[in-house]
């Protein structure tokens, strides 16, 4: 007599030790029109900061309940079966931290059949099966609706997504084959890949209504009741369900292979081809035409085992804890008890970034702010444009028309520096040039209260030497933030030696209260993103004018996975901007950092790539590369990458030397969130460790263990 086992499915088992498990409570509700509904109730028994979720353990445990519910309906016991959540939650997706530790290919693609046959079971379950979502359904939360009978939403629902290609997978427990079986070709790839490329955006409940995810919403008063009497009519025969969404005969036919190929168009510009989670759902997405059920389960099962077990989903997990977890604690914050209050912002400056200023303070913050600048027309159009974003706001719905009418009265404008004397806080947004930051101080010093903190948005110069001239340097700090300012989410908050505890932890706070993401970094050139960059940018200008194609530069920095390519950056951030960016990293650090002249004469030109009418690409403009190009000896895209690479790893190593910031994360945290480095890259330093750069440079990692996934490993 032989036992055979099942070791992917005790090895997955094994990990669930110490899940926090979402347990399957079910209660019989009696339906008016006779007979009962089964209502299971997903619920972690924690509070409302602590999501329901799901993992091995979870799904095994819901299955045994679903498997019970079926017996029970075929013997007459039960009419319906509907699943819905604790409050505010039906399920927030699978339980990350141990999708994250899962060792190994076949266990990976176990955890994928495990969710199919356990969420599968609401699709053959003998009566028909409904989802009352209830609240946040991310993920497999979603999946969970998607294969039951019908679904129902709550209008206060928080969000509804199917996020999981911004963490480098896939929709692995039939979403990627249901979705679009259910609401078409082209709004799956909208929900599926589009949504979370655009930094994870979700959907409403309207959106998911009118998508045809669900079908029908009620509101949050009677939620259950409400879901449970519509049920009941389904259930009866006499409310009938429409689907106009389902594709038909011609979509499949003629649309929608049409649809994919545009969408893959459209990856391949935006993202370049290195990440693989994108891809991989197209490819899914688009044999759901198809395939029949089964066979799209599969194929899921497949391509979730080939990511989770990569690198990108383990360089994946690492960005999402930096974001989770390490921006909400940053590394170095003082005490939260050392801010001072900030009830007025003056803001000096009133151009384009000055404004961008004021309207974040006075949104976030709710607090006046006064403008000023050199002439009263200046400080006029500034603040009507600002006026003039507050009533966009209004009229796209984004705020209320009494919302819109109080920030407006908030925002004055001032020629007069004395305006500023009960200024809490104060921003620069002038020229980027020491002599005028440092006379914009000096005059603000004079009016502003001790207590006042003074800040700066240098994005290349010294705080410390900003400040020179103040009387109490310890209470300036540099503020730098990213454009757009309202998009962006991270500020380097800028410590000079001077910088007091009360100031920095005043920044902290405030950063928080303008819903920015900080690290503190030493005040050193370029802080961090823009030294990375300069280091980058810098390199590649130099390959260029030394006798390298700028296709060659191209081809040779696509394995980065950055959302744009280096010249692309350039003309985004402004060549007269790029080549100060340069000039200023050459004069700090004249051995690492090289000046470009071709990028001088690029800014005088005014371009680099050719374009169509509406702004496309075509190639590089002819002119530009005589411009730019050089005598010299082409490196190959190896040799370049490989010289990059090392560049990078040596200067992230001397930053970490020289404690420009604490430790490696903060500077993947600073590229993830101020630069968009993809979070399948992890940044730049798990990139280093892999390709080898940082043992060729500095004979050890940054990380150690390397953030690499078990397929790395077992190769």
């Amino acid at each position: 007599m032989s036992t055979t086992t099942n070791a992917p499915l005790e090895a997955l088992t094994e990990l669930s030790h110490d899940e926090v498990v979402t347990h399957s409570h079910v209660r019989d509700v009696p339906l008016p029109s006779g007979g009962v509904l089964a209502l299971v109730t997903l619920d972690n028994g924690r509070d409302h900061t602590r999501p329901s979720t799901l993992g091995p353990a979870t799904l095994l445990e819901f299955g045994a309940t679903l498997d019970e519910l079926r017996a029970r309906a075929s013997r007459g016991e039960v009419a319906a079966i509907a699943v819905t959540g604790k409050p505010y939650f039906l399920a927030a997706g699978a339980d990350l931290s141990k999708v994250s530790q899962i060792p190994s290919r076949e266990v990976a693609r176990e955890l994928a059949r495990l969710g199919h046959s356990t969420l599968g079971k609401l699709h053959d379950a003998g009566v028909p099966t409904f989802v009352f979502v209830n609240g946040l359904a991310l993920g497999g939360g979603l999946e969970i609706a998607l294969h039951a009978d019908y679904r129902t939403v709550d209008t206060s629902a928080a969000a509804l997504a199917l996020p999981e290609v911004f963490l480098g997978i896939v929709p692995g427990w039939g979403g990627a084959w249901l979705l679009p079986n259910l609401i078409g070709i082209e709004a799956a790839l909208r929900v599926v890949i589009e949504n979370p490329l655009k930094n994870n955006r979700t959907l409403k409940p309207a959106q998911a209504l009118e998508l045809g995810i669900v079908d029908v919403a009620f509101g949050p008063a009677a939620f259950l009741e409400d879901s449970i009497r519509w049920a009941d009519g389904v259930v009866a025969g006499t409310t009938k369900v429409a689907r106009p969404h389902v594709p038909g005969r011609l979509e499949r036919a003629v649309k929608w292979d049409a649809a994919v190929s545009i969408a893959r168009k459209s990856l391949e510009g935006k993202i370049g081809t290195v990440a693989r989670s994108p891809y991989a759902a197209l490819e899914l997405l688009k044999a759901a035409r198809s395939t029949d059920r089964a066979t799209g389960f599969a194929a899921e099962d497949e391509a979730l085992a080939g990511l989770v077990a990569g690198d990108q989903f383990a360089a994946s997990m690492y960005s999402f804890d930096l974001v989770q977890k390490r921006a909400k604690k940053p590394a170095g914050a003082p005490p939260r008890d050392l801010a001072k209050p900030v009830t007025k912002v003056g803001v000096v400056g009133a151009g384009l970034m000055a404004s961008q200023f004021a309207l974040l303070f006075v949104r976030r913050l709710q607090v006046p702010v006064v403008i000023t600048d050199l002439d009263q027309a200046r400080v006029d159009a500034g603040v009507e444009r600002i006026r003039g974003e507050i009533v966009e706001l209004a009229t796209k719905g984004r705020i209320s028309g009494d919302e819109s009418n109080r920030l407006s009265a908030l925002v004055t404008g001032t020629t007069d520096l004395s305006d500023f004397a009960d200024c809490d806080w104060v921003i620069e947004a002038v020229f980027e040039e020491l002599g005028v930051k440092q006379d914009v101080f000096e005059r603000v010093e004079a009016v502003v209260a001790e207590g006042a903190v003074l800040a700066t948005n240098t994005s290349s110069l010294s705080v410390e030497a900003i400040g020179a001239r103040l009387r109490h340097p310890e209470r300036l700090v540099g503020f730098h933030f990213f454009n757009p300012v309202a998009v962006m989410p991270l500020v380097e908050v800028v410590r000079t030696p001077a910088t007091d505890e009360a100031t920095l932890s005043t920044a902290m706070m405030t950063a928080a209260a303008l819903r920015k993401n900080a690290v503190i970094t030493a005040d050193t050139p370029g802080f961090v993103v823009n030294r990375i960059l300069a280091k980058l940018l810098g390199e590649a200008m130099h390959a260029v004018e030394t006798g390298t194609p700028f296709e060659v530069v191209d081809r040779a920095t696509a394995p980065f996975g950055l959302p744009m390519t280096p010249f692309e950056l350039l003309e985004l951030v402004g060549l007269t901007v790029g080549a100060h960016v340069l000039d200023t990293h050459h004069a700090a650090f004249p051995d690492r950092f090289f000046a470009s002249d071709g990028l001088h004469r690029l800014a005088e030109h005014g371009t680099i790539f050719e374009r169509d009418s509406k702004g496309r690409r075509k190639g590089f403009d002819k002119k530009a590369v005589a411009l730019a190009a050089g005598p010299g000896t082409a490196m190959t895209d190896e040799e370049l990458r490989r010289r990059i690479e090392d560049g990078l790893a040596d200067e992230v190593g001397r930053m970490l030397d020289d404690g420009v910031v604490s430790a490696a994360e903060d500077i993947d945290l600073c590229l993830i969130l101020g630069a968009g480095y993809p979070f399948q890259m992890g940044g730049v330093t798990p990139y280093l460790d892999r390709v080898g750069a940082t043992r060729r440079v500095r004979g050890t990692t940054f990380h150690d263990p390397m953030i690499v996934g078990p397929e790395y490993v077992d190769a």
